[in-house]
């Protein structure tokens, strides 16, 4: 005999509705932007920006001016990603206490990230290209070009994880139990810290968490710097592959 519990069935409905609330908050585009901009979960936050464009201008001295384009006077939406929300959180911190705002990590440091992001997504893309009958079956006249493309983007991000290395961003053996939170907190491996927040999105506080450790300042700071570490890294990887290029 099956006994329908009204109370637990209600609190399903209120955490889903709340599930749901936040991911249609994520995805409804920021205050200003026009409204033929959809809410849109898979293009996730963004923010509000104003699109300009240079025009020729003879009463400048440049001869040209600099003026927005937005449509009836509206702004276009930007998709932002973890490093612009850390970003604009010290922005808020640092305007709030009246300071200069330090960021966490360098300009080079967040081109490589987005960089590993967009070429894993390339490569994941073509797979599925790959797969089909046509590319399987040699058709069209530049699929050579595209299987050379593909593999020299998947050569890329192997350099990049390579250099990422098989290090521990957060060791168990290294902080003492009552620093690390559960007593099943699992060790922090550098690939696996990178790919969570370059290409999943996800914030320090839920990678502490997926693995058991303690959301606390000292953690957090842990992960950033192991993850600046790991940034540099792939960044010397992207130069040397530069310079390879270029000594052809």
């Amino acid at each position: 005999m099956t006994i329908y519990d009204g109370t637990m069935g209600a609190d399903r409905l209120r955490q889903e509705r709340e599930r749901l609330a936040v991911i249609l908050a994520r995805a409804t585009p920021a205050e200003g932007c026009g409204p033929a901009i959809p809410v849109a979960p898979a293009r996730g936050p963004a923010r509000a920006v104003t699109p300009n464009v240079v025009m020729p201008d003879p009463k400048t001295d440049s001869g040209y001016k600099v003026e927005a384009i937005g449509w009836r006077g509206f702004r276009a939406a930007k998709a932002i990603d973890v490093f612009d929300m850390l970003e604009q959180r010290e922005i808020a911190r640092a305007r709030k206490a009246k300071r200069e705002p330090t960021f966490a990590f360098t300009r080079a440091q967040v081109d490589i990230a987005r960089r590993y992001r967009d070429l894993v997504e390339h490569h994941a893309a073509g797979g599925m290209k790959c797969a089909s009958l046509e590319a399987r079956s040699g058709g069209g006249g530049t699929s050579g070009e595209f299987i050379d493309a593909y593999i020299s983007v998947g050569r890329e991000i192997r350099a990049l994880q390579e250099r990422i290395g098989t290090g521990a961003a957060m060791a168990v053996r290294r902080v003492r139990p009552s620093a690390r939170g559960e007593a099943v907190s699992s060790i922090i491996r550098d690939r696996e810290l990178v790919d969570a927040v370059c290409l999943n999105g996800k914030s320090f506080r839920q990678v502490l968490a997926g693995h058991g450790w303690s959301d606390t300042g000292r953690n957090t700071a842990m992960l950033q710097k192991a993850l600046a570490e790991s940034l540099d890294r792939m960044c010397r990887s992207s130069r040397a592959r530069e310079e390879n290029f270029l000594d052809r």
